[in-house]
């Protein structure tokens, strides 16, 4: 994607605007954040509610994280053409919408529209956000600015499965969709008053074709995935749908090679650490992006646990990746990216095949413990994957570099949820459905042990480092918005 057109900071905002400002992107992002995970805990009794079955329901997180990432490379350019006030109010709004739709679905196809209608605002609400705080905030302040808008990024996720399993317990899983809505009417107020209309002199044109191949290809692609067990297509339709996806992301391809400002230039590919770092964000993260939805459902699903217990379990895995931030960039200085991410992605593989010993028995304290350690070390890993794929970027190369960063992560997260939902559902029906007792139990085991095989042959991708990458110069959340 080509890089936005410098903008000047403004020089007319005061220090108690800027103030707000930071606040309102902060908000913002811990809303987006924080319905990237409120929803996992809810999943049941959303099923309950709906008529459906609870291992079908991938597809409402799946709606969500891939209409993110389809909208992703076009935020920057819609900020610079249409200036980042209205963009963010646009964002604010369809978010609210879709949040105020899914509360009031009343079937599953109904709550996967709404929320593929609050993606397209969620998909918006940070990159604008951070596009608004650099053109706002002198160069010398822009890096605090925008460490105090990541912290949300950290807190969404800490709250989200707790905060979810407590309003379906106590009041019902439309709350997790209602609490946005006074949130968003006051960011619609404050974003009027507060944020500058910023954009760019002049814009180039979108590539509009580039676009179109892009996002149908990521599109098709995940519903080849979904097809068998979510979609009822037969083998046959979705072997067609993933040939087209594949397809159009190699004309894409062809299509930007000659194309004078493509959404994300070839070019960018030459940077090998880039290359190796964007192969590995998206097949690490298929296991990573699965976890989140199969943990909290196979603890209520098969180990009995209400889905507030459920979020609290949650907890230590979060808390855990908080405090391993603090040792990240040390472990990368004295043992190299290389080193770091190739074994490290084999102990997330074998930790996520570990949840297949999870008994009703098991005592609480392992689990606990088992739960903290997959959250450390998965933390480790999106710092060190972050940061190895931007860390030989600059100037208008980073910015592109950040943005097709922030959409593989989210593409991969939705692919991770459909093959884990597509998995679930066939080792559900190989050990005989939901009606044979103890089924859901051995089909869950069955799937964190496909799931962890899956996350350990990445492993190879990131042997494909060389050796001597060694000192970080990003970390954590100010290299992207999504872990």
């Amino acid at each position: 994607m080509s890089a936005p057109t410098p903008a000047a900071t403004d020089p007319s905002s005061s220090p108690a605007d800027r103030r707000v400002l930071l606040w309102l992107v902060a908000i913002g992002f811990f809303m987006q954040t924080l319905d990237a995970t409120i929803i996992n805990t809810a999943l049941p009794a959303m099923a309950a509610s709906l008529g459906e079955s609870p291992l079908r329901m991938q597809s409402v997180i799946v709606a969500y994280s891939l209409t993110m990432a389809m909208l992703i490379p076009a935020s920057g350019w819609l900020a610079d053409r249409f200036g980042t006030r209205r963009v963010f109010m646009l964002a604010i709004a369809l978010f609210s919408l879709g949040s105020l739709a899914c509360a009031a679905s009343r079937g599953l196809g109904e709550l996967v529209a709404a929320r593929v209608l609050q993606g397209l605002g969620g998909a918006l609400l940070l990159p604008v956000g951070r596009l608004s705080v650099l053109r706002t905030f002198p160069r010398g302040e822009f890096l605090q600015a925008m460490s105090f808008v990541a912290i949300p990024g950290l807190i969404g996720p800490l709250l989200g499965p707790t905060l979810g399993g407590w309003l379906v317990q106590y009041a019902s899983w439309h709350w997790i969709f209602l609490i946005n809505l006074p949130v968003g009417l006051i960011g619609l107020v404050a974003t009027q008053r507060f944020m500058p209309d910023a954009r760019a002199e002049h814009t180039g044109r979108f590539d509009l074709w580039g676009y179109a191949l892009l996002a149908f290809g990521m599109v098709a692609i995940s519903l080849a995935i979904e097809g068998g067990s979510d979609l009822g297509l037969r083998h046959a339709g979705t072997l067609v749908l993933g040939v087209f996806g594949f397809a159009a992301l190699v004309v894409y391809w062809l299509h930007a090679v000659r194309h004078p400002q493509p959404l994300f230039s070839t070019q960018l590919f030459r940077v090998r650490t880039l290359s190796v770092g964007l192969l590995g964000n998206l097949f690490c993260r298929l296991g990573s992006g699965a976890m989140p939805f199969l943990i909290p459902i196979s603890l209520q699903i098969s180990l009995g646990y209400s889905p507030l217990q459920a979020g609290l379990m949650m907890l230590p895995t979060a808390l855990a990746g908080m405090a391993m931030k603090r040792v990240a960039t040390p472990l990368i200085l004295r043992f190299g990216y290389r080193n770091v991410l190739v074994g490290n992605t084999a102990i997330i593989g074998l930790l996520m095949a570990s949840f297949a010993l999870a008994t009703p028995g098991e005592p609480l304290w392992l689990r606990v413990l088992q739960l903290a350690a997959f959250g450390a070390f998965n933390s480790l890993q999106f710092t060190a994957m972050n940061t190895i794929t931007l860390k030989d970027l600059d100037g208008a190369s980073a910015s592109s570099g950040n943005s097709l960063l922030s959409m593989v992560q989210m593409l991969a997260m939705s692919l991770g949820v459909a093959v884990a939902g597509a998995v679930l559902s066939g080792f559900s029906a190989a050990f005989g459905g939901t009606g044979t007792p103890g089924a859901a139990l051995e089909a869950f085991q069955a799937t964190f042990v496909t799931v962890g095989l899956i996350t350990l042959a990445s492993a190879a991708v990131f042997w494909q480092l060389p050796a001597e990458a060694r000192a970080p110069q990003l970390d954590g959340p100010e290299v992207s918005g999504h872990g």
